[in-house]
């Protein structure tokens, strides 16, 4: 990666719920060398890592009720991971042959993140029916791949204004497209909860969705649970990150999370936020 890129997430329970069914994760990928043996004086299985090479950033949203939504979450976080770590191709550089193998191979991590959670959920008593939202960013410098299933977001805020990357697997969503709903009312609607598009779950079909962006140098990536957008609007989030100054993505992330609670806190709430 050419240049460090500060990046952070939080979570909060917030103001209502009795447990936070939201999981994230924030991680660099790097190139590890471990030593078997060597005649150097070095230590048997020493690992020395290389630079970061790019970042992976997940948020998930489970659903299900009592403890479903937070293990359907916390098992979509696990299993993308270990996915990311031992079979995704790791595109370290702009790689023109292989961008749509990486495409398709980025949806099939949500795919087996489908398979994983409902498998769970037929022989777990209480599970069934359980599902989570997934979006997960793979920031490989200077481009942006976002896969998406549900109602969280990723947002990039550019010199030029705040730019919505994802949208929202929901039917108020889907009566927007349709020009029966205007996007001033959709977060109103009483669809605007409801989804369409899920890992897990009662539908047995998912339907992942790639996006991918340039960004520039002083670029910020947002991404986030529909804990902040239920209580925030594009506007606001767009004031807190035009504002942000040379502020750390760690104290960006608490006054994210922070005008969340103030604006009532109905959900937990999470944010990721990287500063590039």
């Amino acid at each position: 990666m050419q240049h460090e890129i500060d990046c952070h997430g939080l979570t909060d329970r917030g103001l209502s719920r009795p447990s936070n069914q939201d999981q994230f994760l924030v991680a660099d990928l790097v190139k590890t060398l471990r030593i078997d043996d060597s005649s150097l004086n070095v230590d048997a299985h020493r690992r020395i890592s290389g630079n970061s090479q790019g970042k992976l950033m997940l948020v998930a949203d489970g659903m299900g009720g009592h403890s479903a939504g937070e293990r359907a979450s916390k098992l979509a976080i696990e299993t993308i991971s270990t996915y990311v770590l031992n079979t995704l191709h790791w595109f370290f550089r702009l790689e023109a042959d292989r961008e749509h193998d990486f495409e398709s191979e980025l949806m099939a991590s949500l795919e087996l993140c489908n398979r994983q959670i409902r498998e769970e959920a037929e022989v777990v008593p209480g599970e069934r029916g359980m599902g989570t939202t997934v979006t997960m960013a793979y920031l490989i410098w200077p481009r942006l791949y976002v896969v998406h299933a549900g109602d969280s977001r990723c947002y990039v805020y550019h010199e030029s204004g705040l730019k919505r990357i994802t949208e929202d697997h929901t039917f108020a969503e889907q009566l927007v497209n349709a020009g029966v709903l205007s996007p001033e009312n959709a977060d109103q609607s009483r669809w605007s909860n409801v989804l369409w598009n899920v890992v897990g779950g009662s539908e047995e079909d998912l339907h992942p969705v790639v996006y991918k962006c340039e960004l520039a140098k002083g670029d910020t990536v947002l991404l986030c649970t529909d804990g902040l957008t239920r209580h925030l609007g594009d506007k606001q989030i767009e004031q807190v990150l035009s504002s942000a100054g040379s502020r750390s993505a760690k104290d960006i992330c608490q006054q994210l999370i922070d005008d969340a609670l103030t604006g009532g806190g109905k959900d937990n709430v999470t944010a990721i936020v990287a500063r590039v």
